[in-house]
């Protein structure tokens, strides 16, 4: 089997910011697995950088922007893992299963593969 490329699909947005950054850190966690693996994760979570820094240079994106920005990504990984609902993840999940790819519902779920270092940079 060869490596994966692996969306990260759970819940971010939440109502106080430690609960934003749990939410981020989970994911986090779960794509440092993913990558322990052998496999190579997407965390949507990480635009939490490019929220915070729009935010400072006083640009304001809206869900709908950061919907838009993890889009094409899910659209070119292997696979999904769904860590959590919610209104975006749910929306994730189903468009992962409209276009066939495998979901995984846990860590446990997904195979450790052999990842060479001359892998990841073979076409």
């Amino acid at each position: 089997m060869k490596p994966l490329l692996i969306y990260v699909a759970g819940p971010y947005t939440a109502n106080k910011r430690e609960e934003i950054d749990g939410n981020v850190n989970r994911a986090i966690d779960v794509g440092i697995e993913i990558f322990n693996k052998g496999h190579f994760p997407y965390v949507p979570h990480l635009t939490d950088l490019v929220d915070k820094r729009a935010k400072e240079v006083g640009l304001d994106l809206s869900w709908a922007d950061f919907m838009a920005w993890d889009a094409p990504w899910l659209n070119v990984c292997d696979a999904l893992i769904f860590v959590g609902e919610s209104k975006g993840a749910n929306i994730e999940l189903e468009e992962a299963r409209r276009l066939g790819k495998t979901i995984f519902f846990c860590s446990e779920e997904i195979p450790s593969v052999d990842r060479s270092r001359a892998d990841v940079f073979q076409a």
